[in-house]
């Protein structure tokens, strides 16, 4: 599969793929939503579930028909923008998140209402109602999982970047909010910012392991149950909104002003309040770069 595109459209795979990877380095937003909300989703995952073990052999028979067949180009445009987003983002959101963290959750917590409305009034309403309800039901649940602590296992990188890649691949489950329920957020994201090469080649072997064995499955379930499917996690995605509350403290949602005695941290409510507005109109804003 190939697809022409101008220079401008190019670069607009490009921005998304940075969109794409600033949204992973936050738990609970995912690039996959990111990917449908600006209209590429169906061109991702289709392309990911077209390589399998007869690509080997094409890459060496027929460079070009695997270069086509692929769509490689733009999975590169897509892939070099969400590698230069995480490698220069990563550092900037670990300072932000420490120093200014209501400001953080609460950009994204209005990018990711926004996108639940986005995604969901183009569902139909029986199957909003029904898969709807129990995606949000089972994200609420998940958002109520305590996270995993201790030092992580090098097998563990393994099997969170597998689970990880998967929850990127979905248009409502961050790949960030799984590693962060597993307890290897925090260690990965240092890995990432200081380049730690004893654990990055084991976290990206199991990305590639479980992008190669889920992206089929996927494909094959988007083709046929795309609807309830979109249902589901649209409800899910709305259930996971209790993980991005900008004033929470140990597991507690509260007001700003109860959030500032506890943590000794600026509540900043307006601004915050300002943020998710931000966060709304950015979602806006990639809907209006749709192909």
């Amino acid at each position: 599969m190939s697809t022409d595109r101008t220079v401008g459209g190019w670069w607009g795979i490009y921005l998304r793929g940075v969109a794409m990877g600033i949204a992973e380095i936050v738990p609970g937003v995912s690039g996959g939503t990111i990917a449908f909300v600006s209209g590429i989703y169906q061109e991702l995952v289709t392309s990911l579930a077209a390589f399998g073990p007869k690509s080997v052999l094409m890459l060496f028979t027929d460079p070009r028909r695997f270069w086509q067949h692929h769509n490689v180009k733009f999975l590169l445009c897509l892939g070099l923008g969400m590698l230069s987003s995480v490698v220069l983002f990563a550092r900037v959101f670990s300072v932000a998140i420490a120093n200014a963290p209501t400001l953080v959750w609460g950009f994204f917590f209005g990018l990711i209402a926004a996108s639940v409305i986005d995604i969901g009034r183009a569902r139909p309403r029986a199957t909003l109602a029904t898969f709807g309800l129990l995606g949000l039901t089972l994200g609420l649940a998940m958002s109520e999982l305590p996270t995993v602590a201790g030092e992580p296992e090098l097998w563990m990188y393994f099997a969170g970047g597998a689970l990880a890649v998967c929850a990127w691949l979905l248009p409502a489950i961050s790949g960030s909010f799984v590693l962060l329920l597993l307890g290897l957020y925090t260690s990965v994201l240092q890995a990432v910012t200081l380049l730690d090469w004893s654990i990055l080649p084991v976290f990206v072997l199991g990305c590639a392991t479980g992008l190669a064995l889920f992206s089929k499955l996927l494909a094959l379930l988007m083709r046929h149950y795309s609807e309830t499917i979109l249902s589901f996690l649209t409800g899910f995605m709305a259930g996971a909104l209790v993980k991005l509350w900008p004033w929470q403290f140990e597991g507690e949602l509260m007001l700003a002003g109860a959030w500032a005695e506890a943590t000794s941290m600026p509540a900043w409510p307006l601004l915050t309040l300002l943020m998710m507005l931000f966060g709304g109109g950015a979602l806006w804003l990639l809907t209006q770069v749709r192909q």
